[in-house]
């Protein structure tokens, strides 16, 4: 089990989940969530990887919006009522709360946040050099956005996340990156010819695995309806052995 910090300075301060490896780390793992915030199902997955020897850093990006994990896990109740009505009258809470993500001002504070998280793990001994950035959705997407704008970064593994960059911002990426998506998540994947021609152009180091019979979110084994225990397996196989030969290698 890991515990929670405050990182950041007085003005954009922010907390954040650690947790440790029982023995010396591999390297430094940062975990960026979904758009549920810092729920439960995250820490899960950074108790997991540090198990296998990361030191893991799971920032809290959504708390500003009024996304904390327990109105994360009010919306996603009512999101899976089986009553129609109940899941319509969510929606109206569910837009206020995630309006904010798509002002230029909350991404340039989550990216300050995530640069901040970097400089924590860069600056633990041993670890300097050896720090790759992971997220799902939201944070596949900042996990993308983050490796355009952190050099030190030695690896990327973005879950299903957005990456509308144009070739020069690709071009920025120093890290190889391992991409996951569902052959389902039929928006994504639609933009991926696109975003594999940008990158190859670009001359990142960029794989890209897609899952047939997988949608979105497939890795979420705390959301039934839409996990995929065969993809989500595979993942978490490719994902560790890419970070071994990355930080280790």
């Amino acid at each position: 089990m890991g515990n929670m910090m405050t990182l950041g300075n007085i003005e954009t301060s922010f907390q954040a989940y650690v947790s440790e490896p029982a023995g010396t780390p591999k390297g430094g793992l940062l975990l960026i969530h979904e758009i549920w915030g810092l729920v439960d199902h995250i820490k899960d997955v950074a108790d997991r990887y540090a198990a296998e020897g990361y030191l893991v850093l799971a920032p809290d990006l959504m708390a500003q919006t009024g996304m904390t994990p327990e109105v994360a896990g009010e919306v996603l109740a009512a999101l899976a009522d089986p009553d129609p009505e109940q899941r319509s009258k969510v929606q109206p809470r569910l837009r206020e709360l995630t309006s904010p993500l798509h002002s230029p001002e909350f991404a340039g504070q989550a990216v300050a946040a995530l640069r901040a998280c970097v400089n924590h793990l860069e600056g633990i001994p041993g670890l300097a050099g050896r720090v790759a950035v992971t997220g799902f959705c939201f944070g596949g997407g900042y996990s993308f956005a983050l490796a355009t704008k952190e050099p030190r970064l030695r690896a990327a593994v973005p879950f299903y996340g957005s990456a509308d960059f144009t070739e020069e911002e690709l071009g920025r990426i120093k890290c190889p990156v391992l991409a996951f998506y569902g052959d389902e998540d039929t928006n994504l994947v639609s933009k991926l010819p696109i975003l594999k021609a940008r990158m190859y152009a670009a001359g990142v180091d960029f794989e890209p695995v897609v899952y047939p019979g997988a949608g979105h979110a497939f890795f979420n084994d705390s959301t039934p309806a839409r996990y995929n225990a065969n993809a989500a397996h595979d993942a978490w196989k490719r994902t560790l052995a890419f970070l071994e030969r990355s930080l280790n290698g």
